[in-house]
């Protein structure tokens, strides 16, 4: 890690290690796609900041009479329901709560995921909803507030999906192949006119650099 962010090396690899572990072992809800935006699509080196983004199922069915067990032993509400029962008596360690008290399956994700990150500059993103639809619903929901800050960059990769890794995106991430615009023209071609594109990746730019460590969001759409 530089002063700056992570060396590009290191971050690539660390996508890779998220991979690794999302197809060998029991992940807290179920993981469709990994994909990654941003400043590692970019091919900058030092990434200043690693955007990932898991694309997850709902936990409709799981092994709700295992709450009880799990609210005594650890406070936390929601096993069983929120998070797969099974994954949390693999992982006590991991396991992880929202301000109510219930489990929280992004957190639980990262805490999971992220488990050797420490203070490095990472975002990861989780939502129920794929990449590409995610772009254009939080697209629409800042236009509406007139709030950029919670965009989702566009400028993504997708390197897993469905249990197939994407070989040739990692190949292409490693040696920074990939062609993509700046965001305020990613912005335009989803349909923004300059002025707010411009606008938007300003208040994105600006609400990224004051980010430090690693930071999480979760969403539902």
């Amino acid at each position: 890690m530089t002063e700056t962010g992570l060396e590009r090396a290191a971050a690539v690899e660390r996508v890779e290690r998220l991979v690794d572990i999302v197809e060998s072992e029991r992940m807290p809800v179920p993981v469709r796609e990994v994909w990654v935006y941003g400043d590692i699509a970019l091919g900058l080196d030092p990434v200043e900041r690693l955007d990932i983004y898991l694309t997850k199922d709902v936990l409709m069915r799981d092994d709700p009479d295992q709450e009880d067990e799990f609210r005594d032993s650890h406070g936390v509400k929601g096993v069983g329901k929120s998070v797969r029962a099974d994954w949390a008596s693999e992982y006590p360690d991991y396991l992880r709560a929202n301000a109510n008290g219930h489990a929280a399956p992004e957190q639980c994700l990262a805490a999971h995921l992220l488990s050797d990150a420490d203070d490095a500059p990472i975002h990861l993103e989780v939502c129920n909803a794929s990449f590409e639809d995610n772009v254009t619903q939080r697209l629409r929901g800042a236009q509406l507030r007139g709030d950029y800050t919670q965009l989702l960059d566009p400028r993504g990769v997708c390197l897993w999906a469905d249990g197939v890794r994407s070989e040739e995106a990692f190949r292409k991430l490693r040696e920074s192949e990939l062609a993509l615009p700046t965001l305020s023209a990613a912005l335009e071609m989803l349909g923004m006119d300059d002025d707010d594109a411009q606008e938007a990746a300003r208040e994105v730019h600006a609400w990224r650099s004051d980010q430090e460590g690693v930071t999480v969001r979760g969403d539902v759409v």
